[in-house]
C-alpha cells in the first residue's frame, strides 16, 4: 500500500509522461519555492502551462479535480506569478490547467482539463 507522499509522486510521474504523449513540453517537475509547490510546468507553443495534478485512489469522494478549490486557486496564482517573476517571464502568456487522475484497479483514468481556471487574487 503506497502512502500519500508516495501516491502523489505516481500520480505526477503519470502526468508528466501523459503531457509529453499529448505534445505539452515538459519544463520541470515539483518547482518548490517559499509560497508552496507547482506540480508540473509546460509550454504549449508560446504559451507557459502551470499543471497542478490531482489524484483518487478511492471511489465515492467525488471527481480529484474538485479538489482545486478556490483557494487552491489562488495558492497556484502566486506560485505562478512567483516563476514569471524568477524567469524574468512577466509578458509571457500563460495558462493553469488540471489533470485528475481517477485510480480504477491499479489503472489510471486520466482527465485533462486545459485552461481549468484564470489567474486570481
Amino acid at each position: 500500500m503506497l502512502n500519500r507522499k508516495e501516491k502523489g509522486k505516481l500520480g505526477e510521474d503519470v502526468a508528466f509522461e501523459f503531457l509529453k504523449q499529448h505534445g505539452l513540453q515538459v519544463l520541470a517537475q515539483n518547482v518548490r519555492c517559499p509560497l508552496g509547490e507547482i506540480d508540473l510546468v509546460g509550454r504549449d507553443g508560446k504559451t507557459l502551462v502551470f499543471v497542478e495534478v490531482k489524484s483518487r485512489f478511492a471511489k465515492g469522494y467525488g471527481a480529484p479535480q474538485e479538489l482545486v478549490s478556490r483557494t487552491k486557486q489562488r495558492r497556484l496564482t502566486r506560485l505562478a506569478r512567483w516563476y514569471l517573476k524568477q524567469h524574468r517571464l512577466e509578458n509571457q502568456p500563460a495558462r493553469f490547467d488540471v489533470v485528475a487522475i481517477s485510480w480504477q484497479e491499479a489503472r489510471p483514468e486520466i482527465t485533462w482539463i486545459p485552461n481549468a481556471f484564470d489567474a486570481c487574487d
